[in-house]
């Protein structure tokens, strides 16, 4: 299946669908605008395996021009839009993106991007002369290129322990665009999509990252619509919900937690009769959220367990996880291996590394020593988290490897106590880290945002010990809260706790040099 499909059996038909504006894009416009965008890139020079990098917010050109690097054969490098000039420049540099995608809306860090790489070229939507990306896609035909070939994506690692690293996929292993995905596969047997074209999928997370990407390309190829949030925002999800007759969507925990603070009347203002499935990933959700969104929803919250490495998934669909609560479910692409220190297979109930066996393997890009240290002698590749599955074959994750807090010798995970401070009424969102301590080696710290900052302080901090303490061992219980407006959280769920690290790192070393 494929969008090709589409435009030709049903041109007229919505593609793509903005969900504030309401701007609409046909697959016949889909269609000819992919064309146009590959007539672009070979008009420039560029062809199968170069890399051509975008940083564009949500707008209805981020998919159509996905679908024209699709047919020909370029890496697209999808690029983070919170960050800043030099980290933008770091990406370009590393990846040799010969060409820049963007838009207006970045206007205050392309003086910046121009300064600091000025041998890459830009286009740019509503831009102007040479740059401007639409007078560039006027002047190329809307026919197909002769030598239409499957582009791929070099998505970049969040960057939360450090310098990102693009994640470079195997090669395709068909040169046919319209050759069978295995994600199609997938959406349709595992999670039930249908294949019909009757789908409306709402995405409302930034389409940078590889579940939006990854998703709503799917929803194309079974010709649905995808309803793109400009922005999330917790009740107007619910209204684009109601307004579009959505019947699929993808999710993260925090959207959740965000929809569940919201008032009773606001929730229960809107109807979401029509919503069929709802995904979710990108990041353990706690016990209590999960649960009293199946309540709100009703048992059609499915979860998976995947990475941009796309080595391998799980899935668990809300009848399954009722009976194991916590679970992110079974293998269905890839087999699942759960390994000791030594790389020795654990027996079920006991937490180890988590890798995947799977015949194509990535590599990380410019980096031969991150690639050697995710790979089991074996040939198995971890993401780097730490699970363990029970006796009935279900994983569960216990926390990513390099976010352990050690303390006084104590392996202490952040995840099962971010899990509990979420679930309290008063708080918003939580981060919990280790920071330098002399008498332990570390000392836990939650950094909490509050739902109102006017409470933050003494009281509230004793109000969460009081909460945390049924469920805590002494040794988990945090030894500092600090409360801030917000949190360093990408739009996809994953919280950037190198930067609160850091920044406690910096702490500790000036009060050091003062002693």
């Amino acid at each position: 299946m494929h969008p090709i499909v589409h435009a030709q059996a049903r041109p007229d038909h919505p593609a793509l669908i903005m969900a504030s504006s309401g701007e609409t894009v046909t697959y016949g416009e889909l269609d000819a605008y992919a064309n146009r965008f590959a007539q672009l890139m070979r008009a420039r020079g560029l062809g199968r395996g170069d890399h051509v990098a975008i940083l564009m917010e949500n707008s209805p050109h981020y998919l159509q021009m996905v679908w024209g690097a699709q047919r020909s054969g370029i890496m697209m490098v999808p690029i983070s839009t919170r960050l800043t000039a030099p980290e933008i420049c770091y990406i370009l540099q590393d990846s040799d993106t010969k060409l820049l995608l963007t838009s207006t809306y970045f206007d205050d860090v392309l003086g910046d991007i121009r300064g600091e790489c000025p041998d890459i070229p830009m286009l740019i939507a509503g831009g102007e002369g040479d740059e401007s990306l639409e007078d560039a896609l006027a002047a190329q035909p809307a026919e197909p290129i002769a030598d239409q070939l499957p582009g791929q994506y070099m998505l970049y690692s969040s960057g939360t322990t450090g310098r990102p690293k693009g994640v470079r996929p195997a090669p395709p292993a068909d040169d046919d665009i319209q050759a069978v995905n295995p994600l199609v596969g997938l959406a349709v047997m595992g999670a039930g999509m249908p294949a019909d074209g009757s789908m409306v999928y709402l995405s409302p997370a930034p389409l940078y990252h590889a579940a939006p990407l990854g998703w709503c390309t799917t929803a194309h190829r079974l010709g649905g619509t995808v309803v793109v949030m400009e922005k999330f925002d917790p009740e107007s999800a619910l209204a684009t919900i109601e307004k579009y007759k959505v019947t699929d969507s993808q999710w993260v925990p925090t959207h959740f937690v965000r929809m569940l603070k919201l008032e009773p009347e606001q929730r229960e203002g809107y109807d979401l009769s029509s919503h069929q499935r709802a995904l979710h990933a990108a990041a353990p959700c706690p016990v209590p959220i999960k649960r009293e969104m199946i309540e709100w929803w009703g048992p059609i919250i499915n979860e998976y367990y995947a990475g941009s490495e796309g080595i391998g998934m799980t899935l668990i669909k809300a009848e399954d996880w009722l009976d194991h609560p916590g679970s992110v479910g079974k293998a269905i692409h890839g087999t699942l291996h759960v390994c000791d220190e030594n790389g020795e297979e654990v027996p079920a109930g006991h937490d180890g590394l988590l890798y995947f066996e799977n015949d194509l393997i990535p590599t990380y890009h410019n980096d031969p020593e991150k690639t050697r240290e995710a790979m089991h002698p074996k040939g198995w590749m971890t993401l780097g988290d730490i699970g363990h599955v029970d006796e009935d074959g279900y994983l569960y994750l216990t926390d990513r490897k390099s976010h352990m807090i050690i303390s006084g010798g104590v392996n202490i995970y952040p995840q099962e106590i971010e899990n509990l401070l979420v679930t309290h009424d008063k708080v918003m969102d939580a981060a919990v880290i280790g920071a330098p301590c002399p008498d332990f080696g570390e000392k836990v710290v939650a950094v909490v945002q509050p739902m109102d900052m006017g409470e933050a302080g003494d009281g509230l901090e004793a109000e969460l010990r009081d909460f945390l303490a049924p469920s805590l061992a002494k040794i988990k219980m945090p030894k500092l809260f600090d409360f801030r407006p917000d949190l360093p959280r990408e739009a996809n769920g994953k919280l950037y706790k190198r930067e609160l690290r850091d920044e406690y790192l910096a702490m500790a070393e000036e009060q050091t040099e003062q002693a």
